[in-house]
């Protein structure tokens, strides 16, 4: 969708996006202080499913089908990020730090079988069932990720103690970020190096673009990156999150994301190609899945309750997808200043300095915090 619609205009897909994160999340914030927890979780969830079941009778129905095709791109870069943050502030409320250093790598391994197994079953069911009602299973896989949180609801000591509500008001997660050093490092942190993500989404795009001009071929490659993704984010994640982050601890886990920035971008620059945006890309991810955002969750495990679930919402959702618009802009202005792939290359390699930085201080600042708290 992004490539048809034109490589020059996706710095305005980014800002809808943006601007729609910034409506809903004090929404969010709204919902999370006035329920508790087992309440709010599902109806965020069963929010999410009836949204699915607008978008399949419209599609199904044929109703303006381009308009209703951007309208799902925005809803979709929403869902992604609430969907995922919502969860990973459900485990930060469940486990204690050291419970999450050993096990977060597990729990995302989850998230990475799902990802292979999505296509497999897309490929399965689509021909049988047609594209529009895989929307249908969505929602039902959904409704079952429901179920499996409540059943974690139900269970253990540290559940039973936070059956209140969150309390505060809608716009605690904003303040949050703007009181604690240590939240707004973590939001700079992921602003840089979403930033940083998205230069080189925008030179993925405008090389896939260029190798071809045929949707079939666009779609492998971007298939071929994500199974690349999803397998070495699966078998990193199942053999060996854990034991580096116990091991090397917080900031180091997080710094390595931003070494492969650097590393990769300098390399692009030299070779701007298909096979090395590809393997760039391959890696990135695969650093940022298996090892850095299972370090970045284990951060919010000494904040505050309310801290977990409000301010990291705000960065999860408004600072990720803020920074996907700055990085489009920024994007669309060296462009038309007549600086393409080696700016890019450069003022990414600058912004991967400065999350190296971050990181380092980050993990001590959680290692200082984890131990108060015992």
């Amino acid at each position: 969708m992004g490539v048809a619609g034109g490589v020059r205009n996706l710095q305005w897909l980014f800002t809808a996006t943006f601007v729609t994160m910034l409506a809903a999340v004090p929404l969010y914030g709204a919902l999370v202080a006035r329920l508790p927890r087992r309440k709010f979780i599902p109806v965020v969830y069963h929010f999410f499913v009836a949204n699915l079941a607008i978008f399949w009778v419209l599609l199904a129905l044929d109703v303006e089908r381009q308009m209703v095709a951007r309208v799902f791109f925005v809803w979709i870069s929403v869902f992604v990020l609430f969907a995922v943050s919502v969860f990973w502030s459900f485990m930060a409320d469940v486990w204690r730090s050291e419970q999450g250093k050993r096990l977060y790598g597990f729990i995302a391994a989850g998230g990475s079988a799902g990802a292979l197994a999505g296509p497999a079953i897309t490929i399965g069911l689509a021909r049988t069932l047609g594209t529009t009602n895989l929307l249908v299973v969505a929602a039902l896989l959904l409704e079952v990720a429901v179920f499996c949180a409540m059943r974690l609801e139900a269970k253990g000591e540290a559940v039973k103690r936070n059956e209140a509500a969150v309390g505060g008001s809608a716009l605690d997660g904003l303040l949050m970020v703007l009181r604690s050093p240590y939240i707004a490092g973590i939001l700079l942190w992921v602003g840089l190096l979403s930033v940083a993500a998205t230069f080189l989404y925008f030179e993925q795009a405008a090389i896939v673009a260029a190798a071809s001009d045929d949707p079939a071929v666009r779609t492998r490659i971007f298939a071929t990156v994500d199974l690349a993704v999803g397998v070495l984010t699966l078998a990193v994640q199942f053999v060996a999150t854990g034991k580096l982050i116990a091991r090397f601890g917080v900031g180091p886990a997080l710094a390595l994301l931003p070494v492969v920035f650097a590393a990769g971008f300098a390399l692009l620059a030299a070779m701007p190609t298909l096979a090395v945006v590809i393997a760039f890309q391959a890696l990135q991810r695969t650093a940022n899945f298996a090892i850095s955002n299972p370090a970045r969750e284990s951060l919010f495990t000494v904040v505050a309750r309310d801290e977990k679930y409000k301010a990291k919402n705000v960065i999860d959702v408004v600072a990720v997808r803020g920074a996907d618009a700055m990085g489009g802009w920024l994007v669309a202005g060296l462009r038309a200043l007549g600086m393409e792939a080696r700016a890019l290359a450069l003022s990414a390699i600058a912004l991967a300095a400065a999350g190296f930085a971050l990181s380092v201080a980050l993990g001590r600042a959680q290692a200082r915090y984890s131990s108060r708290r015992r």
